[in-house]
């Protein structure tokens, strides 16, 4: 008796198993597609903890024009950047589209990134590498082109929320 119910359970535990790969291998493909003013961003999964509407923001002295500033976002206070000012555009309008993507934990920083609006999921294996372009910053992973020729930028989260140019938000006063 205890051979069936193993053996129907290791079956039970197989299917799980083979579903959980089939999500995996699923989110692997998927991207979070994200608009930036005009521009188009695609973002892994796995670097996202949470997108959502832009909260209050309180602002910080001295520092550099795209902190936007910070916030509590459920016990946690997070810093913000708003991620069009910091590449050196114009700020995102903070309108009811605006999203503010937090950075995952195992980044290890509370960071934040604010978008003009998601664009929704994106499966990456429709999208078509662009060549290299040694002129992008170390956080941009590459740049493809999706069916209908629109440009997206996928970001290397690791390499931004590590870059000393994202880590000094202190603005430099004599």
């Amino acid at each position: 008796m205890a051979t069936a119910s193993s053996s129907a359970d290791d079956r039970g535990s197989g299917a799980l198993a083979s579903a959980q790969d089939a999500d995996a291998e699923e989110s692997a493909q998927s991207r979070l597609g994200l608009q930036l003013c005009k521009e188009f961003w695609l973002l892994d999964l796995t670097d996202v903890s949470e997108v959502i509407p832009v909260p209050e923001l309180l602002s910080v002295p001295l520092t550099k024009p795209w902190f936007a500033g910070v916030s509590n976002i459920r016990g946690n206070l997070v810093g913000v950047v708003d991620f069009a000012a910091f590449l050196g555009g114009t700020p995102v309008t903070l309108d009811d589209k605006a999203r503010l993507v937090l950075v995952a934990d195992k980044h290890r920083i509370n960071s934040a990134l604010v978008f003009s609006r998601v664009v929704g999921l994106r499966q990456f294996d429709r999208f078509q590498r662009e060549a290299d372009d040694p002129s992008l910053p170390v956080w941009i992973e590459g740049r493809y082109r999706d069916r209908e020729s629109q440009c997206w930028y996928t970001l290397n989260m690791h390499a931004l929320v590590t870059h000393p140019d994202f880590l000094a938000i202190e603005l430099h006063t004599l």
